[in-house]
């Protein structure tokens, strides 16, 4: 099966980000657990960590849309 010259491209960056945002919340949730809970400052970790992979992403999309 053959792809398109640049979709490689864009599968590649998009698995880097979704691995990113799996290391970001992993690494948040080891550094701010304590007694197998999450405390206050962990979970505002976890929410930067979301907002930070949807603004990834975001900006990913515009990059695309604007290589075509």
């Amino acid at each position: 099966m053959d792809i398109e010259e640049g979709m490689a491209r864009k599968i590649v960056l998009s698995i880097v980000a979704v691995v990113l945002f799996i290391v970001s919340f992993i690494a948040v949730g080891s550094s701010f657990s304590a007694d197998g809970a999450l405390n206050s400052t962990g979970g505002l970790g976890l929410l930067a960590a979301l907002a930070g992979f949807i603004v990834l992403m975001g900006a990913l999309g515009l990059y695309f849309a604007s290589q075509d």
